[in-house]
């Protein structure tokens, strides 16, 4: 028991005294690059998407 009470007291020692948080600034632009980059991913992934539901159509039309 004593093992576990030392683990949380050192995992709350180190993220108090030990850790430096990002400011708000900092999570604001992180934040904004984040959903600026998941937006582009996504319309990569619909513009794939449609390009191969075109071939793919062209290709069932043969048949």
């Amino acid at each position: 028991m004593t093992k576990i009470k030392t683990y949380f007291e050192e995992s709350y020692n180190e993220l108090v005294n030990k850790v430096t948080w990002p400011s708000w600034k900092d999570l604001q632009s992180s934040g904004i690059v984040v959903m600026v980059a998941s937006f582009m991913i996504a319309i990569v992934i619909a513009l794939m998407d449609t390009f191969f539901r075109n071939v793919m159509e062209v290709i069932y039309n043969m048949f």
